[in-house]
């Protein structure tokens, strides 16, 4: 048998052959090329992924903040609110009680003022009656100038004391 006539020949003649076209159309460069592009792709993806990540947390720290705060707001809010609803009624209770307290002095002096008047229609009363009642006894045991005199006098007198 001939040495071109073995298969296992043309076998390795086919593979060398191959091989050397490989390399002369730069095949292997091409593909480690192709996997370095591919590769470097992959890694500015996870690279771009890495950054949106770190953004997205950055911007859920940064909405947590924002929460908390509005939280800490809406509770101090809450807070003055009762604090000047507190001072609104205290506020009101004290003006409650002062108006009651100048009620009750203005009643108080009316019902004085009323007293007053009632003792001094009384005393009135009382001394028109008691100058009515002079006058008839006197008026009745007494005749003339004198009486008259004794009349006025004791008019003058009664007058004195009530008022």
């Amino acid at each position: 048998m001939s040495f071109f006539a073995d298969p296992t020949f043309w076998v390795g003649v086919s593979f060398i052959l191959f091989i050397l076209m490989l390399i002369y159309f730069k095949v292997p460069g091409k593909v480690t090329q192709s996997l370095d592009d591919r590769a470097d792709r992959i890694r500015q993806e996870l690279d771009d992924a890495q950054k949106l990540r770190e953004e997205a947390q950055a911007l859920l720290a940064e909405y947590q903040r924002k929460r908390t705060e509005a939280e800490k707001e809406a509770e101090d809010i809450v807070a003055q609110a009762k604090q000047e609803a507190e001072a609104y009624a205290e506020e009101t209770r004290q003006k409650l009680a002062e108006t009651l307290e100048r009620r009750t002095a203005l009643a108080e002096q009316k019902i004085a003022q009323a007293e007053a008047g009632a003792l001094n229609e009384v005393r009135a009363a009382a001394t028109d009656l008691a100058i009515a009642a002079a006058e008839q006894i006197i008026a009745s045991e007494v005749k003339g100038a004198k009486a008259t005199g004794l009349i006025d006098d004791s008019i003058e007198a009664v007058k004195s004391r009530l008022n």
